[in-house]
């Protein structure tokens, strides 16, 4: 749970950074891949987190706009990496914007119950990374290099 916007900001901003950097690793010939059939593939992970910031912001008072249709992946990998990019932006400035110290102690309802919004933005973090490692996994599987997020990777030995 965050306490302090300016943590939130520092963090979101390393985090998102990161991301960005394993949908970058994506290619338009690679979209497709999923660890097996019916599962997510690297573009619907991509997409999902250029979209999911909004919902998450609808919650605790970030207003942002949305990337785009969720249901609708781009058929190009660039397009979900700027797509990206400029969501985690947007999410950072609106959040420096109108988030304060106080408002992150404050509850609202969201998840079938009352939460603050300092654990919401925690979820928010939490469910970017999760689907981050899910994609660095995609990656490798489909041949493609890794990039480092939290130090090097094989492929950069």
């Amino acid at each position: 749970m965050y306490r302090n916007v300016s943590d939130f900001i520092q963090e979101w901003t390393q985090e998102s950074r990161g991301t960005a950097s394993v949908i970058e690793a994506i290619s338009d010939e690679k979209l497709d891949v999923a660890i097996a059939e019916d599962h997510n593939s690297l573009g619907w992970l991509g997409w999902h987190l250029a979209t999911s910031p909004a919902f998450f912001g609808s919650l605790v008072g970030v207003n942002v706009t949305p990337a785009g249709d969720a249901a609708k992946v781009p058929e190009k990998a660039e397009d979900i990496h700027k797509a990206y990019e400029q969501m985690a932006e947007d999410f950072r400035q609106e959040a420096e914007r109108v988030l304060t110290d106080v408002s992150l102690e404050e509850t609202v309802e969201a998840m079938g119950g009352q939460v603050s919004r300092g654990a919401l933005l925690r979820t928010l973090v939490n469910h970017q990374t999760h689907h981050r490692g899910q994609m660095t996994v995609l990656l490798r599987q489909a041949g493609l290099s890794v990039p480092g997020v939290m130090g090097p990777t094989k492929e950069q030995s």
